[in-house]
């Protein structure tokens, strides 16, 4: 009698255990406990969203999952691999997150749940650490901060980015981790938004237009059986409307630190921006949208790359009286090519005012456009903080120009109002922008310890040249209203951040009328203004 109930007993948990290996949700639900914060460790008790959520993750290969906060989404991955490391041999799972403490937490719940499983339940323990479980069959699990060379040594199973939205240089990360999953291994990405234009934004859009191999899964904070409006509600009171938005909602566009309201960004998207009448150039990155109409002019700004391959040199030309964008260029010339391109196109645009900023290496672009002669280009007062009088040497650096200096300085000082003021112009919706490029970099361009910069992979050089150019544009038109005996349309020209007017050319003509007279008793041509 007593063997007939040892053999019933190795029947019931064969049948278990086959149970378990065939349904994944089954074993979650049968045999697993979690910790609870509260209660301490209970029974995982699944939700029906779970449920579908683990049903997704045995179907498809990728799974990106944009969820609201406080789901139990990591628990349930934590389960899941659990699963798969004990039904099934040589299973190689990979956690990357943001810091390596939160990519622990998620091999510790795996940890939880298999020491609660029964004994005839778990696989023998060759490895255990904080960072890592290995099994006896072969299987196991890893966790890693995030860095470039992470995922890149051995093939995965499965691929965890936790927090997906948050991981730095996440762009590497996944490029290498492809090669890792070619043989059939899985990708789980979850996170809740932050902000749009980083990888987990672009792949979950991608994922949506059916561009990639990404199953979407968004969880929103009614998926929880066990809130209502109420809680909602809270959750506003605690966290603030945007913040709230961002974690209970999962709304992309309310989840930034963008600079420019990522909404205002997106009716460009939808109401302005469309596609250049024409990609000109050698390598088809100058797009022009209106081809000149001699009867405007024009403003051109440009921002000059590093040299060091990672960033690009930028322009933007705008009708100045219409605030409108008519071209722009983003790409990677050298200096001097860059300056040579520069000069034809102000020259194709009724020999446009010419902005360069003279930071770093741009020196050496504007040195090509002085030799060259161009006439239009844009000069500043000199400031001996910034200004390296030994590397400005032309001969068409004439004497009466020695005070000032060619092209524009973005300094700490300068850096924040040039900003400030974009963003007012872009969200009032004062200007006219026909580029996408642009848009996608301002969508990307945020608030970094009380900085703005580009998101970390990103590039914001066709944002600051758009920056400089406002700038300069909107003094201009107060310099304008400051100025009554300018009848005429005022089409550029700026006032350093001191309030002091800067000669923008030293080339004017000579018995010019229009002379401004200045605080410091000098006179200022300004004829050019004119166009």
């Amino acid at each position: 009698m007593e063997r007939n109930s040892k053999g019933q007993l190795k029947d019931v948990i064969k049948q278990e255990y086959v149970k378990c290996a065939a349904d994944p949700v089954y074993f979650l639900k049968k045999y697993c406990v979690i910790q609870h914060p509260i209660k301490g460790k209970i029974p995982f008790s699944l939700y029906n969203f779970q449920e579908t959520t683990v049903e997704d993750f045995v179907q498809h290969r990728f799974n990106i999952i944009l969820k609201a906060r406080q789901l139990g989404i990591s628990t349930l991955t934590a389960g899941y691999s659990l699963w798969m490391m004990t039904f099934h041999q040589d299973k190689n799972i990979l956690v990357i997150a943001t810091k390596q403490e939160v990519a622990k937490n998620l091999v510790t719940k795996v940890r939880v749940m298999y020491d609660g499983l029964p004994q005839w339940l778990k696989t023998a323990i060759v490895e255990n650490n904080k960072l890592s479980l290995v099994f006896k069959n072969g299987s196991q699990i890893k966790a890693i901060a995030s860095n470039e060379s992470a995922g890149r040594s051995e093939a995965l199973s499965l691929l965890i980015l936790d927090e997906a939205a948050f991981i730095d240089r996440i762009d590497t990360i996944w490029t290498a981790a492809q090669q890792t999953l070619a043989t059939g291994g899985k990708c789980i990405a979850i996170s809740t938004p932050n902000g749009v234009g980083n990888w987990f934004h672009k792949t979950w859009m991608d994922a949506t237009d059916g561009i990639n191999k990404f199953n979407t899964v968004k969880l929103h904070w009614t998926d929880h059986p066990e809130r209502d409006e109420s809680w909602r509600i809270e959750q506003d009171k605690i966290l603030g409307p945007s913040k709230a938005a961002q974690e209970c909602d999962a709304d992309f566009l309310s989840s930034g630190r963008s600079v420019v309201d990522p909404a205002i960004l997106e009716w460009y998207k939808q109401n302005v921006c469309c596609e250049p009448n024409e990609k000109s150039g050698f390598d088809r990155n100058l797009w022009i949208w209106d081809y000149p109409n001699y009867d405007k002019n024009y403003l051109i700004c440009a921002d000059v790359a590093r040299g060091d391959g990672t960033d690009y040199s930028a322009a933007q030309v705008f009708d100045i009286e219409g605030m409108e964008q008519v071209a722009e260029y983003k790409g990677q010339l050298g200096t001097t090519e860059f300056g040579n391109f520069l000069i034809e196109l102000g020259t194709k645009y009724n020999d446009a005012l010419l902005v360069v900023e003279n930071n770093n290496i741009g020196w050496a672009t504007l040195q090509t456009i002085i030799d060259r002669g161009y006439e239009n280009l844009f000069y500043q007062e000199k400031n001996h903080l910034i200004v390296d009088e030994d590397i400005q040497h032309t001969n068409k650096y004439r004497s009466i120009d020695r005070n000032k200096i060619p092209g524009f300085t973005t300094s700490m000082k300068s850096k924040p109002l040039i900003v400030a003021k974009m963003e007012e112009y872009t969200r009032e919706k004062m200007v006219k922008i026909k580029s996408t490029r642009l848009i996608d970099e301002l969508f990307v361009f945020i608030y970094k310890n009380s900085k703005t910069e580009a998101l970390e992979g990103y590039n914001d050089d066709l944002v600051m040249s758009y920056s400089i150019l406002l700038w300069i544009r909107d003094t201009a038109i107060r310099i304008q209203s400051e100025r009554n005996e300018f009848q005429s349309s005022l089409v550029g020209a700026i006032g350093n951040l001191n309030g002091n007017t800067t000669v923008m050319t030293p080339s004017a003509p000579k018995n010019n009328p229009y002379k401004v007279k200045l605080k410091n008793g000098e006179e200022e041509d300004l004829t050019w203004l004119l166009g």
